[in-house]
């Protein structure tokens, strides 16, 4: 990229290469903000190798490699990302066609380096990780897709949405006692409300935030190369 810039560059890794043995890479190619894109297909499973437990799997995962439930608390990617001074940070689902096409447009136009992590089912060794997420009984109420500058809300008829109470977000509904006004809305130029949108991705009580997490303007490695040179 550095040496042809014209080139539109994506590098595809997974939960269990970019979250383990290529963390390393992958956080100061973040850090550094070279323009790239980073798909990182994350199914919670060693795929390749035969069902390991990977860095983004549960705690208590049954696999060939913990036979008696894995004791490793999961990495969060977007979390990651943002410690390590992301400038866009998404996620989005193998199964949205037309949401994972609008993040990767969005990727692409970003001006440096793109972080999007794709949930990503594996069939064979990991089948339904991500159903409540998919199926289409229960994916209103799991899902929580952002819309910059729009009302964080979701379920059957919209009729839930999250709420800042304190510093934490929460879950309400659109009744007598809660309206529309006052859902929290989506700013994805917010590092602070990254973050705890990051952190929603454990959280039982909340949806799983799908979308542009966050993003910012800030000079690439590639520009400040060829300004020294």
């Amino acid at each position: 990229k550095l040496s042809n810039p014209d080139l539109s560059v994506w590098i595809a890794t997974g939960d269990g290469d970019g979250m383990s043995i290529g963390g390393n890479h992958l956080i100061h190619l973040l850090r550094r903000n070279v323009d790239v894109n980073i798909l990182l297909f994350n199914n919670r499973i060693y795929g390749l190798t035969k069902g390991q437990y990977s860095p983004t799997s549960e705690l208590g995962k049954v696999t060939n490699s913990t036979p008696m439930g894995s004791l490793d608390f999961p990495f969060n990617p977007p979390s990651l990302a943002l410690g390590a001074q992301s400038t866009f940070v998404a996620r989005t689902i193998d199964r949205e066609q037309k949401h994972l096409a609008e993040v990767l447009r969005r990727a692409h136009e970003h001006k440096g380096c793109s972080f999007i992590e794709i949930y990503q089912n594996c069939n064979i060794f990991n089948d339904g990780a991500f159903s409540e997420l998919t199926d289409r009984d229960s994916k209103a109420d799991t899902q929580l897709v952002l819309e910059h500058s729009k009302p964080m809300l979701f379920g059957q008829d919209n009729n839930k949405g999250i709420i800042l109470e304190g510093s934490k977000l929460k879950v309400v509904e659109i009744n007598d006692k809660h309206s529309i006004e006052d859902i929290l809305i989506h700013d994805e130029n917010d590092k602070n409300l990254g973050m705890l949108l990051s952190e929603a991705t454990y959280d039982s009580e909340l949806p799983t935030p799908l979308g542009i997490i966050y993003q910012e303007e800030k000079e690439t490695y590639n520009s400040l190369m060829e300004q020294q040179i």
